[in-house]
């Protein structure tokens, strides 16, 4: 018989709960589903994680996490800055998507862990307003309305790739002319 490994079993629990998420959405992501790709029993998902809205929410915060302590906000960098973040979601795209669920299924009501979630946003905020009171970026935008306009232009192409392909077009010479747009877009908005 097989020793029990808690912590391998956690990380394969993690990875079909992003896939299932990702492709389902909270609602309509199973955690039997969940379980029978991680090799795992639900009882013991519902053991570590409480409930579906829990494991849900414990997905994304691993995953925002980890995309900050990939691509941190540069306000010295911004089209580096830009370029990373868009390297990131395209290798990890369900990121975007988690946070899309998120939104459809939440809207404007309270998340759970949003204080949470408040104090990874305000870190990023900072940031931008750090660069702003140094004078490398405009501060003729509120920090966290150029950080949510920056974000924006960089991941609204992963969120919705058939609007993507309808507009800007679907070859590879498309997709690089985008990115060359969004990062002018970005320089023109945080020029002073």
């Amino acid at each position: 018989m097989a020793a029990r490994d808690p912590e391998a079993t956690k990380a394969r629990i993690f990875e079909a709960a992003v896939a299932e998420f990702a492709r389902h959405g909270i609602a309509g992501a199973r955690i039997d589903r969940i379980a029978a790709e991680a090799k795992a029993n639900k009882q013991l998902i519902y053991a570590y994680y409480g409930s579906k809205g829990e494991l849900f929410a414990s997905v994304l915060e691993k995953k925002m996490l980890d995309l900050a302590i990939s691509v941190p906000v540069d306000p010295d960098d911004v089209e580096g800055w830009i370029d990373r973040l868009l390297d990131y979601h395209a290798a990890h795209p369900e990121l975007l998507r988690l946070l899309f669920w998120e939104g459809m299924e939440y809207g404007t009501a309270e998340l759970p862990h949003e204080a949470e979630r408040q104090a990874h946003y305000a870190r990023k905020v900072a940031a931008v307003r750090d660069g702003q009171e140094r004078g490398v970026i405009t501060d003729a935008i509120p920090a966290p309305d150029l950080l949510f306009l920056l974000v924006a232009m960089a991941n609204w192409a992963v969120v919705v790739p058939q609007m993507k392909r309808i507009l800007v077009g679907g070859e590879d010479g498309d997709a690089d002319r985008l990115r060359e747009s969004i990062k002018q877009a970005a320089r023109r908005i945080v020029d002073r």
